[in-house]
């Protein structure tokens, strides 16, 4: 449950922000209030291909067989994971130059008078961000992260959508206790919790279907000081995929996700830090 009540409120605050700087740009300009109905035009069309998406994951599910599902399962949960990496490593390399991007290019459909062509802007923006929300839910749900019925499950994804406007709210006023980048910060850490956990249980179940060898199984046994079932041993096993009784191959995949993701989040600081030494010796 609060899996999805996190997912849906980082991606939720990451749309209004797309649309937010859409929104206050256009709004700006005679020429700009012109398109505003092509940006909720946008957002809707943006909306309704993540829920065909959504459909289509469902639709695929229903037909699959036991053996199939559980490989639909185990693809979704790694798929997820991988989403999540790529989105942390987008977000840190592009979101400084974000709202420049998007003004620059709802400028360039603005000048052609291309008002489709902003509507396509904001249906990619949204999509993008709603299609991420969809796999994310889905690869959690199907692996077993989150347990419940429909309506809580359901309830929890409101939840959510309020936190991120009352969140987007408070970013918006520019404060010192809640920034852009302390929030980008922050939420970068749990996403990145977030997808190992995703891993783990794609390896779950891999070494269900046979497919991933144990090597050792269990390599140690710590659920005499925290059980994975209950209290902060289920938070650790939702959010960082904490496991009491861990097979050897599921601990060295964890390992090289992390050694893999600090690689590459050194590589785009180095990159970010490259660049910004090129614009102040230009300057």
């Amino acid at each position: 449950m609060e899996q999805v009540a996190f997912i849906v409120w980082r991606e939720s605050v990451e749309a209004l922000l797309v649309v937010g700087i859409l929104y206050s740009w256009l709004s700006t300009s005679p020429e700009g209030r012109q398109g505003l109905r092509w940006l909720w035009g946008g957002v809707v069309a943006g909306l309704g291909l993540a829920a065909a998406l959504a459909l289509v994951l469902l639709g695929v599910s229903s037909w699959l067989s036991d053996e199939g599902q559980e490989w639909f399962q185990a693809i979704m949960a790694l798929a997820a994971c991988g989403l999540v990496v790529q989105m942390v490593l987008w977000m840190r390399q592009h979101g400084r130059s974000l709202k420049r991007e998007l003004e620059s290019g709802a400028s360039q459909q603005i000048r052609r008078s291309n008002w489709w062509g902003l509507l396509v802007l904001v249906m990619i923006a949204v999509a993008r961000e709603g299609s991420e929300t969809v796999v994310f839910l889905y690869g959690m749900i199907a692996s077993g992260e989150t347990s419940g019925q429909a309506w809580s499950l359901a309830m929890a994804g409101v939840l959510g959508f309020v936190a991120a406007l009352a969140t987007f709210w408070l970013l918006q006023l520019g404060g010192k206790l809640i920034t852009w980048r302390r929030f980008f910060q922050l939420t970068e850490v749990l996403l990145l919790l977030l997808a190992g956990a995703l891993l783990v249980n794609g390896t779950d179940h891999l070494i269900s279907l046979e497919v991933l060898p144990t090597l050792v199984d269990p390599i140690w046994d710590s659920s005499w000081l925290l059980d994975a079932s209950h209290g902060l041993g289920q938070i650790l096993a939702n959010f960082a995929g904490y496991r009491a009784y861990p097979a050897l191959s599921q601990l060295l995949a964890w390992l090289a996700y992390w050694a893999i993701v600090l690689f590459a989040l050194r590589r785009v600081d180095a990159r970010q830090a490259r660049a910004s030494g090129r614009s102040t010796v230009t300057a």
